[in-house]
């Protein structure tokens, strides 16, 4: 027997070489895990021998994923409150400083964020305009994340506590997670975030189906082999899996952006409430998460709707081609693949704001009354391949004007992520109508400051260091 990567995993069901797999597979990476308050961690090692000697000591400190899944049943279920998440990664030269050879050997993650190579493929800015934490190399990552600030604090100061000298905190970064009125994650530009991703629990799978009235328009379901890779490090690769682990500091100008979305309004001719509708153009949704492909105004379902496609948008005038989802999940729609390819460049975000800020994200204020700098988005995001998702879904959908291809149509960049020289772009006047107008580009209001690939490797393999 052995785990059956090419669907999803039933976590309570699942025997043999699957549970053995969820019992030294890290939290996080199959489900996200609470994280409201975070800190990540970026360590460099000196001495081998006391870096091998930490990382086994952190591993007394973390939990499976399947003592995560169980705290989760449990809570359902009128339990207590779980423990805090704790994951380790490590970037290829820290398996190199460990003295471990036969480790992942994604080219991707061979070759690292800050290589050249990934600069020029993902339009990334010089190294040198990073925070200074990242301008040296990085051997690995700890990050410690719980619902409270005390209990998340606790375990972090505890990870410290086990620091030997030889192994430098290089940087640190703190999480601090948004909600709206409802409830629902937001991020900076006071929209909901992470509602649309690909689900590896046939439970999760459930669970979704019933918030559909039994109409299903959009199969959140993603295989296993989409985020698991063989941790060819550890005792046994054919149980014992990770993930490759991507994490981006994308620091958001919200003045900018909502000066951006008040000038699209203006160039349209948008007034009273439909002025809302500037800002769902620009991101595919508006700030409560109601698809702009589906309504003409925000008033979103509860939980937020994931259950659809751009099939009765084919010309995008209810949805720009443009839009920030459409871009980065054009559901079938992308025109360069049939939709099962498509569907694979989908990766498992984790990301959590960062920042404070006096003002709420929600409220109606002027542009100049937000912030222009320190706050923003601790992106993080698990990929099985790292090319073909997280960089392909950058370089290939993102940066690139020409996605999705439509004939006599050049829908511009991403214009919230993309990365690179931004040119005017058309929008509809009306809401389903034909009437277009062209308008300037969406300035560029987020900006990378530090990231770096790393592999979150099996519990099996961390003991066994």
């Amino acid at each position: 027997m052995s785990v059956d990567l090419s669907t999803t995993l039933s976590w309570t069901t699942a025997s043999g070489d699957a549970a053995t797999m969820l019992g030294e597979l890290q939290p996080n990476i199959l489900k996200a895990h609470v994280r409201d308050h975070l800190s990540a961690l970026f360590l460099t090692f000196g001495d081998p021998a006391e870096a091998r000697a930490f990382l086994v000591s952190v591993t007394g400190k973390m939990k499976s994923a399947k003592e995560h899944l169980t705290e989760v049943g449990g809570f359902k279920t009128g339990g207590g409150a779980g423990t805090p998440y704790v994951g380790v990664g490590l970037t290829a030269p820290g398996y190199r400083v460990l003295g471990v050879e036969n480790f992942p050997q994604d080219e991707a993650f061979l070759r690292g964020m800050a290589a050249p190579d990934t600069r020029r493929r993902l339009d990334d800015p010089p190294r040198s305009t990073f925070d200074p934490g990242y301008h040296s190399e990085i051997h690995a990552v700890v990050l410690v994340g719980d619902a409270t600030d005390k209990a998340m604090t606790a375990r972090r100061n505890e990870i410290l506590d086990l620091l030997p000298d030889s192994v430098t905190v290089a940087a640190e970064e703190t999480g601090l997670g948004r909600v709206n009125a409802r409830g629902e994650g937001i991020e900076h530009f006071g929209y909901v975030d992470g509602r649309s991703q690909p689900l590896f629990l046939t439970e999760d799978v459930d669970a979704e189906k019933n918030n559909t009235d039994g109409i299903n328009v959009w199969n959140p379901a993603a295989p296993l082999s989409q985020v698991l890779v063989s941790d060819t490090a550890a005792p046994d690769p054919g149980v014992h899996f990770g993930s490759y682990f991507v994490f981006r500091k994308l620091e958001q100008n919200v003045r900018r952006f909502k000066q951006a979305e008040s000038d699209l309004a203006d160039t349209l001719g948008l007034t009273g409430d439909d002025r809302e509708r500037a800002g769902a153009m620009i991101i595919g949704r508006f700030e409560d998460g109601t698809p702009l492909t589906t309504q003409r105004e925000d008033g979103a379902e509860s939980p937020v709707s994931n259950n659809f496609t751009y099939d009765g948008d084919r010309a995008a005038l209810k949805c720009p081609f443009q839009a920030h989802i459409r871009k980065t999940n054009p559901r079938g729609s992308g025109g360069a693949e049939e939709p099962p390819g498509e569907r694979l460049h989908l990766m498992a975000r984790r990301g959590v704001t960062y920042g404070e800020r006096p003002d709420d994200p929600n409220t109606d204020l002027p542009p100049a009354a937000r912030p222009s700098g320190g706050v923003g988005l601790l992106f993080m995001a698990f990929n099985s391949v790292l090319g073909n998702q997280f960089e392909f879904t950058q370089a290939i959908w993102a940066d690139n004007p020409g996605f999705p291809i439509v004939d006599g149509v050049t829908p511009g960049l991403d214009p919230v992520i993309g990365q690179g020289t931004r040119a005017p772009s058309d929008y509809t006047v009306d809401w389903g109508g034909s009437a277009r107008r062209t308008a300037d580009p969406v300035p560029q209001s987020v900006t990378l400051k530090g990231g770096e690939y790393f592999f979150m490797p099996s519990l099996a393999f961390l003991r066994s260091l």
